[in-house]
């Protein structure tokens, strides 16, 4: 007699795929830093400008065909065509804020300090989130939030001791500040993302504020440097091709797949992962080294941004 074929329920199908969606996107995302340090070392004239110009290039085409695709929603197409000068003038500035300027600090921040320390500098993010809209709404911190924050900025000030002694660099303060203040960056633009999210959903808001930022970089680029081809090693643009497609495009459209599966909530607690991917791949790719204090503290760090992740969903 035939047996049945076990076959998985359909809502633990799609957990099931929305999980690995976020795993997959929070490994591109991680894998960033890296590409960028590697770019550095091919070529000691790439600045800041061309390298991102490059990745926004490659990117802009994916973006573009998102953001015109037909809605197949009928509400949703009746909230994109309603959209106002205020609603356009919100989406300019949050793509403005969130991926070009919070971008150009992080890849700047990047010529001083190492792909681990950007990494987990960047993580804190969730944590200016809860500060700034506890400032900004004028209520306290909880005891849960408070510990959360203690153990983050805890792992945060040990790792970045332990880079202290271990590099010679002249240049880590200026570094870690830049990271810092892209992260801030970010968590300003996710505090005012929530809104347009809402109204025109994740993936189109993604692709709008993209198109935004490529564009804003490609004028920034053409200032700085004037119309001109460029000239650098092949490997940097094959780097730059990898960075678009597998640590921007991808990964954006995987989280946001994923979150519309899993929920927010739970899709942050799996990007935790993102960190520990960097360092694994800074310390294969860059040679970049592990010790006992940079371990503890990631371990704090993570810690502390899983509690504020978890008490915010």
């Amino acid at each position: 007699m035939h047996q049945p074929e076990s076959v998985i329920p359909p809502n633990n199908r799609q957990a099931i795929i929305g999980c690995l969606f976020v795993l997959l996107g929070a490994f591109g995302f991680s894998a960033k830093a890296v590409l960028i340090k590697l770019a550095y070392d091919y070529s000691h004239q790439l600045d800041v400008i061309t390298l991102m110009v490059l990745r926004m290039a490659i990117s802009l085409p994916f973006f573009l065909v998102v953001a015109l695709w037909p809605v197949n929603n009928s509400t949703k197409a009746e909230d994109a065509q309603r959209l106002n000068r205020q609603d356009w003038l919100m989406i300019f500035g949050l793509g403005i804020l969130g991926y070009y300027v919070a971008s150009y600090l992080d890849f700047a921040g990047l010529q001083y300090i190492s792909a681990g320390l950007e990494r987990l500098i960047l993580f804190l993010y969730p944590t200016f989130v809860v500060l700034f809209t506890a400032a900004l709404q004028r209520r306290a911190i909880n005891r849960h939030q408070a510990l959360a924050l203690a153990l983050s900025y805890a792992g945060m000030i040990l790792v970045f001791v332990d880079n202290r002694t271990a590099m010679a660099s002249s240049g880590l303060l200026l570094g870690s500040a830049l990271v810092l203040a892209s992260a801030i960056a970010f968590a300003f633009f996710l505090m005012g993302s929530g809104m347009m999210v809402k109204r025109i959903g994740s993936t189109r808001f993604t692709a709008y504020s993209m198109t935004v930022a490529c564009l804003a970089t490609g004028l920034h680029f053409v200032i700085q440097h004037g119309v001109k081809l460029l000239n650098l090693p092949a490997n940097v643009y094959w780097l730059a091709l990898i960075m678009a497609i597998f640590s921007t495009v991808l990964p954006a459209f995987l989280m946001n797949a994923g979150i519309s599966r899993i929920g927010a909530g739970s899709a942050s607690i799996i990007s935790s992962i993102g960190p520990i991917g960097t360092l694994a791949l800074a310390f294969l790719l860059l040679n970049e080294t592990l010790t006992a204090a940079q371990l503890a503290g990631t371990a704090l760090v993570l810690i502390g941004v899983y509690v504020v992740s978890r008490a915010k969903a």
